[in-house]
């Protein structure tokens, strides 16, 4: 008789799957922490680093608590009881602290009887529901981090507190149940690979919103857009890029082929807008610029999420190609968006690049990608994603096109009744005086570099 009955995991677990999402999840946590921190606090001025880090490291804290006492059921629990059209639009909040150990399952409702979309033919999860909680929780709480660099600079740090868990709940719950949770959009066919509506399209829209909301910065700063490190800049947009790989290579939630293949895509994306961008610059401007090459990187990271599992290597390349090329222009050649001081140029890098993915789905998606072993995925229109490319129609385009619709809509004026709720209560915007000290003022810390020559402050200190 064996000695010791008990086994380690169940037969469900499989510890390759299992470690696979913790590790994924936890390069995307590296992405906020200290990734955006990093970049963000070598970006703006030297008088606004604390202010800015400390804003990225309270919203991934507190989104944390709000994902396990509610909103991770809103976004991926049982739909809630609305009447008529308001079906499959969010879930049932309550808290999932007591459910970490059983198998984790998408929840797919129901639409007339029938499942649709990819999901109708996806197995059953092989890992616990603390790791799907813990990977769901990181893309959650980049969200706001993101559009925080629409901001920095100006926005009050109580305002923020308050809000960022009110977004959090009122806001992304809603676009995460809609396409990632069964909700309507789901059901409708629209497809979101790893977030570049969820997440990036919706930091784009709400970043410009509340900047829009809470007026320009300070003269001096927008007339100051020399980064104060640059080696931050660089580690922080580093960390972004390697951290991908998480992003976008744990959502098949399988150790598989999709998530390798969705990794060199996402790798391809990346360099191939990166180079764009920095040739783009080099004919326009004649130099090549470190802050334009890393723009690029992230237009292209962004561009492929929605689409890292659903096209093959030449999509990828031509995703990179076109997700640098408009932003490039919007950002330098579209006057209307500079009536915004959007700071970090949000709207532009994870909003436009965000659509741009989503919608290239429906153009270059092929049919051959999503493959589940015993389930001839490609052979059955409605359980596969095929773009104009591969003869599919125009029917993914369209319904890609409808969620972006929904999405900006939505985010446009949530957000802004959200903003303006929280103003009642705690100004939004800084005082002057606190404008003009930064870090020192709002939380009587600044921060210091030590220069390579002679201990002088780098150029574009503050």
């Amino acid at each position: 008789m064996d000695p010791n009955p008990f086994v380690a995991a169940p037969q469900w677990l499989q510890s390759g799957d299992t470690t696979w999402q913790l590790t994924a999840a936890t390069l995307v946590g590296l992405m906020s922490i200290p990734g955006l921190a990093v970049l963000y606090g070598g970006i703006v001025q030297k008088r606004w680093a604390v202010n800015s880090a400390l804003m990225a490291f309270y919203a991934f804290a507190v989104v944390l608590l709000t994902w396990v006492l509610w909103s991770f059921n809103m976004s991926f629990g049982s739909p809630a009881p609305l009447p008529g059209p308001l079906q499959y639009v969010i879930g049932i909040p309550g808290p999932v602290l007591d459910h970490i150990s059983e198998q984790a399952q998408a929840h797919i409702p129901l639409l007339n009887g029938q499942v649709k979309g990819i999901s109708a033919v996806m197995p059953h999860f092989n890992f616990p529901q603390s790791a799907l909680i813990y990977f769901q929780f990181v893309f959650a709480a980049i969200t706001p981090l993101l559009f925080l660099g629409s901001v920095v600079g100006r926005m009050n740090f109580r305002a923020w507190m308050l809000l960022i868990p009110l977004w959090n709940t009122c806001v992304y719950a809603v676009d995460a149940f809609g396409l990632w949770g069964g909700g309507w959009l789901a059901q409708l066919g629209a497809v979101d690979y790893s977030g570049g509506y969820v997440i990036h399209l919706s930091a784009g829209v709400s970043g410009f919103v509340l900047a829009a909301i809470l007026g320009p910065r300070l003269a001096r700063d927008r007339a100051e857009q020399t980064p104060n490190n640059m080696l931050m800049v660089m580690v922080g947009a580093g960390i972004l890029w390697l951290g991908w790989n998480g992003f976008n290579g744990g959502d098949p939630y399988f150790s598989n082929q999709d998530a390798s293949a969705a990794v060199i895509n996402t790798n391809l994306a990346a360099a191939t807008a990166l180079l764009t961008w920095m040739f783009i610059d080099m004919f326009a401007t004649g130099k090549p610029s470190m802050l334009g090459a890393v723009n690029g990187m992230i237009t292209g990271l962004v561009a492929i999420t929605p689409a890292a599992g659903y096209v093959n290597g030449l999509g990828a390349i031509i995703i990179g190609i076109v997700a640098a090329s408009i932003p490039w222009f919007t950002m330098n050649k579209v006057a209307i968006f500079r009536k915004v001081d959007d700071a970090l140029g949000v709207v532009h890098t994870h909003g436009i690049a965000g659509l741009i993915g989503g919608l290239m789905v429906g153009v270059v998606g092929d049919p051959h990608m999503i493959v589940y072993f015993g389930v001839k995925a490609q052979q059955t229109s409605d359980v596969s994603v095929g773009g104009l490319l591969y003869g599919a129609g125009f029917h993914q385009l369209e319904v890609q096109a409808i969620a972006a619709v929904f999405v900006i809509a939505y985010n446009v004026v949530a957000t802004t009744i959200l903003a303006r709720v929280v103003g009642i209560f705690i100004p939004l915007r800084l005082s002057n005086a606190e404008l003009e000290t930064g870090d020192l003022a709002v939380h009587g810390e600044e921060v210091g570099y030590i220069s390579p020559v002679d201990g002088a402050e780098p150029v574009g200190a503050r």
